[in-house]
């Protein structure tokens, strides 16, 4: 085992995160602007689509990082027919959850849907279909976007560890995606369920959903689920949805026969809005 991969076993996850999260919502100029200058600078980060392109001019690093895009920038597919990609970022991995309710991770390493959504009867839609995962790295849009209309379920945040979701560290952890901590929202849709999983990660100080604020932190220690139905939480195709501080992942799953995913292949980019699969004829 490699150094950096021990580390990610013994350092203190959430005490990391909890005061990168102090960091990231300082509004003290000598803190914000050294954290948005390394970022802009180490990573290559592309303003010139944002609605606020001067990096000065974000009142905290966390504003920064889950800056709004300028109007137009991202349009949802031409196609009604097609599904839309969740985030801007890169296929982690795409394709078909066997029989077995399996999803690959990465070469040779699997996880179980069931243990992904914590819920054995939910993952069972999901035999046979399809997923979609989409890692968002630190220079990337940081908001959530809808593949499709969907009306929320519910929600549910299961507990976990923030190990880094970077390809070397999937490489090297088994069973990364079902193992850290991560809010899992389900949709019923014109074509079944559809659910969207937000992972979080190594100093990732923060999810939010645009129907219940903050999720994450505070973090939690067992699950907490939350029912939205009759709620009236309905969000459209390409419609925002939530947002991470700092760079984590977005996994999509669609139940057998909703959709026919585009050839997908891991490290290919992403784009908020562009399509990935086509819906499939009811």
């Amino acid at each position: 085992m490699s150094p950096r991969v021990l580390l990610q076993y013994l350092l203190p996850h959430r005490l990391l995160s909890r005061l990168a999260r102090r960091l990231a919502r300082s509004r003290r100029g000598w803190i914000k602007q050294p954290l948005i200058d390394t970022v802009v600078r180490r990573f290559g980060v592309d303003l010139s689509e944002a609605a606020e392109p001067d990096p000065r001019a974000y009142p905290s690093f966390a504003a920064f990082f889950t800056r709004a895009l300028r109007d137009g920038v991202r349009r949802p597919p031409e196609d009604p027919d097609r599904l839309a990609h969740p985030a801007d970022g890169k296929v982690a991995q795409a394709g078909t959850i066997d029989g077995q309710g399996r999803i690959i991770e990465a070469k040779g390493r699997w996880f179980s849907v069931a243990e992904l959504v914590g819920d054995e009867e939910h993952a069972r839609a999901f035999e046979n279909g399809a997923f979609l995962n989409v890692y968002l790295s630190p220079r990337d849009y940081h908001r959530v976007h809808m593949p499709w209309r969907g009306t929320l379920r519910e929600t549910l945040h299961i507990p976990g560890r923030l190990f880094s979701v970077a390809p070397w560290a999937v490489q090297a952890i088994p069973r990364l995606f079902a193992r850290n901590e991560r809010l899992v929202c389900r949709f019923d849709t014109d074509f079944g369920p559809m659910t969207v999983v937000l992972v979080g990660a190594m100093l990732v100080s923060g999810i939010e959903t645009v129907w219940g604020g903050e999720e994450i932190p505070p973090y939690a220690r067992r699950p907490c689920r939350r029912d939205w139905r009759g709620k009236g939480v309905e969000l459209e195709r390409f419609a925002e949805m939530g947002r991470f501080n700092y760079g984590s992942t977005v996994i999509v799953l669609l139940p057998p026969g909703a959709a026919r995913l585009d050839p997908l292949h891991p490290g290919q980019p992403t784009r908020v809005g562009e399509g990935f699969a086509r819906r499939l004829p009811a």
